[in-house]
């Protein structure tokens, strides 16, 4: 999920940059009290967020004077955008407090030590609820729109991390709508490190001949070290519930963090985690009551979250979106023989 302002630029990211200079020079870090840095880290990307509203605001206003007949529309408009844009700014800020409020105020500075990681392609330790084998292949579908999931054989070296690659591609009605790359590090815990992704959007418009994809955009694309980016966690290797922790951090463009909502999840037991779960589905893959839930949300997109559904020797087996009433399940996998009795 990324900022959606009217265009992306560099703004917010130097008012960050500079900002994360002044709090590792702050007066209170340096006399070894607790300088919040968590709040004053969601403050400085208030800032940062008006910096770009006010960007794009007057990047509008130039475009809009080149239109004289339709001026005063434009202009309007602009305003318009500039304020509803003003309250996700606000938005994000209460969603970025409240984070903090659960997963605390220190500094966010992931251990990213080589030798504390696995071979991707040979790893003494897995994790049995996000299982990453070379030639994994995951189907999901929902209304028309099919996600194809593979463990590639293929590896990308990360800030000294060696990832495995995790080919994602979205097709609606058959057309390409997405490609991605995500690239996954195996720590010695057991815990799935997310390293980044390459993100590759596409459209296509009436009148072309022949009709083919373009790519539109790269939203949400991150990779540790490049610009602002840190690695998350996408599964941990001890999912304990009430575990509150980051699953990608690029300040501005990927802020996606998760809470673990139950380790032992089977259907029937909880009637909330069980809202649009397919009763056949849960109780073919879950009848240990041995299944994950986990909460995912961004606090780039407050208010939207989405429960995903975890289980052993299967992995991910569903997505829940209890706001819109949707669901998107596993039909097709070749991780384990319950594969073939899938619903």
């Amino acid at each position: 999920m990324t900022f959606s302002g009217i265009r992306r630029n560099c703004t917010a990211r130097i008012v960050l940059a500079l900002a994360g200079a002044m709090l590792v020079a702050s007066p209170a870090a340096a006399k070894g009290k607790s300088p919040n840095i968590c709040s004053k880290t969601a403050r400085l990307q208030l800032h940062a967020c008006h910096a770009e509203v006010k960007d794009d605001y007057f990047t509008n206003l130039a475009a809009c004077i080149n239109e004289p007949d339709e001026y005063a529309a434009c202009k309007e408009e602009a305003q318009e955008g500039r304020e509803e844009t003003k309250e996700e700014c606000a938005a994000q800020y209460e969603a970025r407090r409240d984070f903090c409020s659960e997963f605390g105020e220190g500094a966010y500075s992931p251990d990213l030590d080589p030798a504390s990681f696995q071979d991707p392609r040979n790893p003494t330790t897995t994790n049995s609820h996000f299982p990453l084998a070379v030639g994994n292949h995951w189907v999901y579908e929902e209304d028309g729109e099919q996600i194809d999931i593979t463990i590639l054989d293929a590896t990308k070296r990360v800030a000294g991390i060696d990832c495995i690659v995790y080919r994602d591609i979205v097709t609606d009605e058959g057309r390409l709508v997405e490609d991605t790359d995500d690239w996954f590090g195996i720590r010695d815990n057991g815990d799935i490190v997310y390293c980044g992704e390459e993100v590759k959007d596409y459209e296509y418009f009436d009148g072309d001949d022949p009709e083919a994809p373009e790519l539109t955009a790269i939203d949400g694309r991150f990779k540790v070290g490049v610009d602002l980016a840190k690695s998350g966690i996408a599964f941990l290797g001890n999912p304990v519930p009430g575990t509150v922790y980051r699953q990608e951090w690029d300040p501005g463009n990927a802020e996606d963090v998760g809470k673990v909502l139950s380790n032992s999840y089977g259907y029937g037991v909880d009637p909330v985690l069980d809202e649009f779960v397919p009763q056949a589905l849960a109780e073919l893959l879950c009848a240990a009551n041995d299944c994950v839930v986990i909460e995912d949300r961004s606090t780039l997109d407050p208010g939207a979250f989405e429960r995903k559904y975890y289980a052993n020797g299967i992995g991910k087996f569903l997505e829940v979106k209890p706001d819109e009433g949707e669901f998107v399940p596993l039909v097709e996998c070749n991780v384990d023989p319950r594969c073939a009795a899938l619903p």
